[in-house]
């Protein structure tokens, strides 16, 4: 076989920006400007437009994958003869730090809850089930936080186990980006919501030893019922970063309970210096051994230019 064949043999199938702008076909534009300020985060670039040629055809690709996966669930409730609890259907969206997912993750919270048939959504980020900054501490491994280890995957595996079972109530820890730690005592409350988005950097990521008994493993993603990894550059995501962290100078570190107060007062230089660090450090080696190899094991990959807008997107075939 000739490497030009064995080039074009891939699972995704490629878009454009405009190829996927007429995609959205009728779906009514139904988001202010206002609301537009809400949802985006720092550094973001989010308008009217982004969300008509991106947003809006994306929710109604997931809007149908929904449905079918309701039609399916009913189908599988007759032939089985009984009538199963009512489950959500499940989005998990990773990424880099700085990328934009969270933003991604309001704006797709805020449509989807507008079609008919699904008009519950939850947006859950996995930052909760971080261990707290002690635990991390105690462990060692304060340096990896963001990590796969920092995580209580146990916790998270059960809470999204507990909603596939049907569970009428269910807690998800809080997370502070103040105070950089789980808060104590504080829970997100999900009751049996039609769709939940689960956002953080490494949903998509294996386990990193393997099982005693295989047959007991379960992923992260296991529990997904479709899949989004945004992506961009790497000089990209560091310039984002950067440019991130110099803001937070002028906002949340200035709070007096912030985690960062002490380098609300740095100089741009001092501040590039130490964004710098922290991402050779940390965000680098977290993005090239840990999230980026994740990146086609989604559903759909969302590609950022530079000037954080989406310009390429891959759909994963059917």
């Amino acid at each position: 076989m000739s490497k030009g064949v064995i080039d074009n043999v891939t699972p995704f199938t490629t878009f454009t920006r405009e190829e996927w702008a007429a995609l959205r076909q009728s779906y009514p534009m139904e988001v202010t400007t206002e609301e537009i300020e809400k949802l985006k985060g720092f550094n973001d670039v989010l308008n009217l437009e982004e969300i008509a040629d991106i947003y809006l055809p994306l929710t109604r690709l997931i809007h149908l994958h929904a449905i079918a996966s309701q039609e399916l669930y009913r189908s599988r409730s007759i032939f089985l003869q009984k009538q199963e609890k009512k489950v959500p259907y499940i989005i998990g969206i990773a990424g880099s730090v700085a990328v934009g997912k969270s933003t991604i993750a309001r704006v797709l919270h805020t449509l989807l809850s507008r079609w008919d048939r699904h008009p519950r959504v939850d947006l859950v980020t996995t930052d909760g089930f971080l261990y707290s900054n002690a635990e991390l501490e105690k462990r060692g491994i304060m340096n990896k936080k963001g990590f796969p280890e920092s995580y209580n995957v146990h916790e998270l595996l059960k809470f999204l186990a507990e909603l596939k079972s049907g569970k009428e109530r269910v807690e998800a820890p809080v997370y502070s980006h103040i105070t950089y730690d789980v808060i104590p005592d504080e829970k997100q409350v999900v009751e049996q919501p039609d769709i939940v988005i689960i956002e953080g950097i490494n949903v998509l990521q294996p386990p990193r030893q393997r099982s005693v008994n295989e047959e007991d493993e379960v992923y992260v993603s296991d529990y997904f019922d479709f899949s989004i990894y945004v992506d961009a550059a790497e000089d990209h995501i560091f310039s984002w970063y950067v440019e991130r962290f110099k803001k937070l100078r002028e906002t949340a570190f200035r709070h007096p309970s912030s985690y960062f107060r002490k380098y609300a007062d740095l100089n741009d230089e001092e501040a590039y210096d130490f964004a710098k660090d922290i991402w050779d450090r940390i965000n680098h080696p977290n993005l090239t051994e840990n999230i980026r190899p994740t990146r086609h094991r989604a559903d759909l990959i969302l590609r950022k230019g530079g000037h954080h807008l989406v310009n390429q997107i891959k759909m994963r075939k059917i």
